[in-house]
Parts: C-alpha cells; structure tokens; sequence
C-alpha cells in the first residue's frame, strides 16, 4: 500500500512561514522525484518546488527565494520550507512521487492572511 501523508498546512499571516512535511510508505523512496504542487480555488494545479533522486531541485518563478524544498531519504520525508508568505501562496499543497508510477497526498490547506 502506497501512501503520502502531507501535513504542516495551516493559518499564517503574510511574511510568515509554514514548513509542510510529506512522509512517504510503500515505495523505494530514493528512486523518486518528489514534488509539491498547488491549487488554488479557481486556478489549476501549477508546479512548485521539485527534487530529483540525485538533489536536484527546481522551483516556479512565483516562490524562488521564498520556499526551500528538500528531502530525508532515511526518514523517508519530503519537506516544503515556506517563508515571505503571501496571500497569493493560498492554496491546497499536494505531494507528488514520480518513478515507474506516480503517486499524490490528499492535500494540506495554506491560508495566507493579508
């Protein structure tokens, strides 16, 4: 059973920060990219911040500077580091893993208040 749990997701006023975590179960986590994406209402699902098996990373336009992604391969976790946070950067958070399948978390909520 493949499972992502995202969690961290919450209430913040704009410049602060939320750090969102994504545990991972039942894939050989290293082989993965791994992926945050988001969408806000109305809007469809954009890129945010992605990391290969080898530590590469890449970010949209809209958070670099402002979000850090990056992973613990033994604990098996993804994480999101958000700061300067915007009332733009509202949306449902979502974990991706990509290899021979792809798998996606249910989504953690980021509200951002101006």
């Amino acid at each position: 059973q493949v499972q992502l749990v995202e969690s961290g997701g919450g209430l913040v006023q704009a410049g602060g920060s939320l750090r969102l975590s994504c545990a991972a179960s039942g894939i050989i986590f290293r082989s993965y990219t791994m992926t945050w994406y988001r969408q806000a209402p109305g809007k469809q699902r954009e890129l945010v911040a992605a990391i290969t098996s080898g530590g590469r990373t890449n970010y949209a336009d809209s958070v670099k500077g402002r979000f850090t992604i990056s992973r613990d391969n033994a604990g098996n976790t993804v994480y999101l580091q958000m700061n300067s946070l915007k009332p733009e950067d509202t949306a449902v958070y979502y974990c991706n893993a990509r290899w021979s399948y792809t798998y996606w978390g249910q989504g953690t909520q980021v509200t951002v208040s101006s």
